[in-house]
């Protein structure tokens, strides 16, 4: 049984509207026990996508002075931890200062959390259909996973690394993709991760609206046989009835795969709950 949440949205992410009092409710309603808020830090974003999104940040001190008084509002009813979720960055004219305000921004808050995530490459979001055009759709993956692997090797301010095939979400309908061309970069990636002590998230949202949870269970039973054990379990919700999607399947496919663990974080520090 999954009882902890840990890659959630609220109102201090550009593409959620919802308060972080509404996805608490539903985390209580849910039985769950742990609940970790997760919101978007992306520097640099792209300002131009289908949405009109100009921006992925937001105010550090007004985030934990909510969050912190949330805490203690639920408390005996939920276990509220503050995480982020931090778009990492490779392209040459950006990585150095993103990573630089990463480092800063995790250094200076005590975050219980934090997902590394690759939302950008080659300063376009793969969300955005047009940015498609042109370009070989398995150059774009290839891009994805390239700079996937930069951030791995380069960035040491996360604990997992979030929906690491992240990219399959947006390759155009119709056009196919022999995605097994990538497994040799995928496996070097997760190798990386488990040789720095990173672990690497289950997103269940693409589960949740009935495909398969991100990164793909062949690439989560890799993991393990790589000797992977770190997985935070998470829904990446955005409104309240997304909080926990699709967990009673995740947790049977998991241990269909041989999992028992999943891991959960306080203060920077792991520990592990039975599936």
């Amino acid at each position: 049984m999954i009882t902890a949440d840990f890659h959630t949205h609220t109102s201090f992410s550009t593409d959620s509207k919802a308060s972080p009092e509404s996805m608490i409710e539903r985390a209580i309603v849910l039985g769950l026990k742990t609940y970790c808020i997760t919101d978007h830090m992306d520097y640099f974003f792209p300002e131009h996508n289908d949405e009109g999104f100009t921006e992925f940040v937001f105010n550090p001190d007004q985030y934990f002075e909510t969050l912190t008084a949330l805490k203690k509002k639920y408390r005996g009813k939920l276990d509220l931890r503050i995480g982020i979720e931090l778009g990492l960055r490779d392209e040459p004219d950006a990585r150095d200062e993103n990573k630089k305000l990463c480092e800063k921004l995790v250094n200076n808050y005590p975050f219980d959390f934090v997902i590394g995530s690759t939302h950008v490459i080659d300063h376009f979001d793969p969300y955005n259909r047009e940015c498609w055009g042109g370009r070989s759709a398995e150059d774009i993956v290839q891009m994805y996973y390239d700079s996937v692997l930069y951030s791995v090797r380069n960035y040491d301010c996360f604990n997992v690394y979030g929906h690491l095939d992240y990219i399959i979400r947006y390759i155009p309908e119709g056009v196919t993709v022999d995605l097994t061309k990538f497994d040799p970069i995928i496996d070097t990636i997760l190798k990386e991760l488990i040789a720095r002590g990173k672990g690497i998230e289950v997103n269940t949202s693409r589960l949740f609206r009935g495909t398969k949870t991100n990164p793909s269970p062949d690439i989560l039973a890799r993991y393990r046989a790589f000797g992977g054990t770190t997985l935070t379990i998470g829904s990446d919700a955005h409104k309240p009835e997304q909080v926990a999607g699709a967990f009673e399947k995740a947790c049977e496919m998991l241990k269909e795969l041989g999992f028992k663990e999943y891991s959960v974080f306080k203060n920077g520090k792991e520990s592990r709950r039975k599936l």
